[in-house]
């Protein structure tokens, strides 16, 4: 009886996720901001009406949820497009990096923050969404040079995201610059190894009872492994989903649709993700944030635009693209909340206040983040462009 609940509560959230899908067609919105905030009018800081606790699923939900995302992104890097995008995706992510990082830590400095203070929030904010971003391009079907960077630049980010926000803990923390830089290099090649570990058998076994496309039992189980094997090493998942992703895109030349099942298979699991994550979230801490809140949201758009354009023209991509590139790159979500949560965990004198920061901007973000990626990629004119899904192409 006590897996009642549950199994009734997320078979009408996949329901209600149909329905949404296709109010989100009538109303051009994104299908991952009304999920949002179908969570947050359900949740706890409104009718309070979910009949289990979002907190206590998300974590498993969310884990299983961006691997997902994380492999399938790992499979937009394969070689042929690195060879055509690959100074571009570099360009953007460092500059991108780099500007948002220093404007963020001199920005909320100016306006009052503690410098510590400063540079966690800094450090948080370099942290970004793929799942929702990729959730965007498959929604309206964007395909081209600026969407081929975007998906490379969310693919890489988190490491660069890892190692700053390791550093800046290193500063402000009880463990040192040498600890910190340490653990931020410890779990990227650390994931970056699993990764490799778990790609390279199964780019040569997988794909082999169904020839040219590895079976739904072989995905998830990929997936699984990955997101498991992660948890269990204490590093990464997403980077080691992403680095899985990468070398059987490269390796296993036998695949024809190497990631179609994870396809079929991550949608039911992102629509539980969206919904619960906005449940999770305290509507409170938006004004408990007040204008340090704003500052946050203000700085981090600058710092996003202003990195995209420079990283766009140093890696080669028309001005026109090169100015947009920023206005992409604004979903935050999970992972920036994860951030929030270590910091709250080193520095406790200033726990109350990141975690309202982030937990704030993160819904504004989540919610405004998709709809500018929507309408960024369609005035770059690159939406519609993706070819059909294998299982969408009339058979007979």
């Amino acid at each position: 009886m006590e897996l009642a609940t549950p199994l009734v509560t997320f078979g009408l959230l996949l329901l209600v996720g149909l329905a949404l899908d296709a109010l989100g067609r009538l109303t051009r919105l994104p299908r991952i901001t009304l999920l949002v905030l179908f969570g947050l009018v359900i949740g706890p800081s409104a009718l309070d009406i979910l009949p289990v606790s979002a907190e206590g699923w998300l974590d498993t939900i969310s884990v299983l949820a961006l691997t997902m995302i994380a492999f399938l992104l790992g499979g937009e890097l394969a070689w042929a497009s690195l060879r055509t995008h690959g100074r571009a995706i570099l360009a953007v992510s460092l500059s991108v990096m780099t500007v948002s990082f220093a404007v963020m830590a001199a920005g909320l400095t100016f306006a009052g923050a503690p410098p510590v203070l400063a540079l966690l929030l800094a450090g948080i904010a370099l942290a970004t969404d793929p799942a929702a971003t990729r959730e965007v391009v498959r929604e309206i079907r964007a395909d081209g040079p600026a969407t081929t960077t975007l998906l490379g630049v969310v693919a890489i980010d988190d490491a660069w995201g890892v190692i700053v926000f390791s550093v800046v803990l290193g500063f402000v923390g009880p463990g040192g610059i040498v600890d910190g830089l340490g653990d931020g290099l410890v779990e990227v090649f650390g994931a970056i190894g699993l990764g490799l570990a778990i790609g390279l058998p199964a780019a040569l076994l997988t794909g082999r009872v169904r020839p040219g496309e590895p079976t739904l039992a072989e995905a998830l189980g990929l997936v699984l492994l990955c997101a498991g094997m992660s948890l269990w090493l204490e590093i990464s998942f997403l980077l080691t989903g992403m680095t899985t992703g990468a070398v059987i895109v490269n390796l296993a030349r036998h695949h024809n649709f190497a990631f179609h099942e994870i396809e079929h298979i991550s949608g039911p699991v992102l629509v539980l993700f969206f919904v619960l994550a906005g449940a999770a979230v305290d509507l409170s801490s938006v004004i408990i944030a007040g204008p340090l809140g704003l500052a946050f949201l203000l700085l981090r758009l600058g710092g996003r635009v202003g990195g995209g354009w420079l990283g766009g023209r140093l890696g080669g991509m028309p001005d026109s693209q090169a100015r947009m590139m920023g206005l992409t790159l604004l979903p935050q979500a999970g992972v920036a909340l994860g951030m929030a949560l270590v910091a709250s965990v080193a520095v406790p004198e200033h726990a109350v206040t990141v975690t309202a920061v982030t937990v704030a901007t993160t819904v504004v973000f989540e919610l405004l983040g998709p709809i500018v990626t929507r309408l960024t990629l369609i005035r770059l004119g690159e939406a519609g462009r993706a070819r059909p899904e294998p299982s969408d192409t009339p058979t007979g």
